[in-house]
């Protein structure tokens, strides 16, 4: 069992920058790949960005890419997320997701809002 913690969300203006983490239990959250994923009222969950196990490779949806930085700290059962030029469509709750063959984890979610 592996529980997640969201932080870091909050109100933002357009074009500013905010930075989310996800702290785990355990003591094999580096056998997890790690993702974060958002959501807004009305849709479905959308993939965001997602990292493996060891850190080395990123992937990131094509609405984010360049603006958003993944990455991870298993010494400190961190994963991060570094959000850039924030516009208003990147307003959602933001979940973070651990994932390990068939089993998947979910946190709770923090908001993250850009005004105009």
């Amino acid at each position: 069992q592996v529980q997640l913690v969201e932080s870091g969300g909050g109100l933002v203006q357009a074009g500013g920058s905010l930075r989310l983490s996800c702290a785990a239990s355990g003591r094999t959250f580096s056998s997890y790949a790690m993702g974060w994923f958002r959501q807004t009222p009305g849709k479905e969950r959308e993939f965001v960005a997602a990292i493996r196990q060891s850190g080395g490779s990123t992937y990131y949806a094509d609405s984010v890419k360049g603006r958003f930085t993944i990455s991870r700290d298993n010494a400190k059962n961190t994963v991060y997320l570094q959000m850039n030029s924030l516009n208003p469509e990147d307003t959602a709750v933001y979940y973070c997701k651990a994932r390990r063959g068939s089993e998947n984890y979910w946190g709770q979610g923090t908001q993250v809002t850009v005004s105009s």
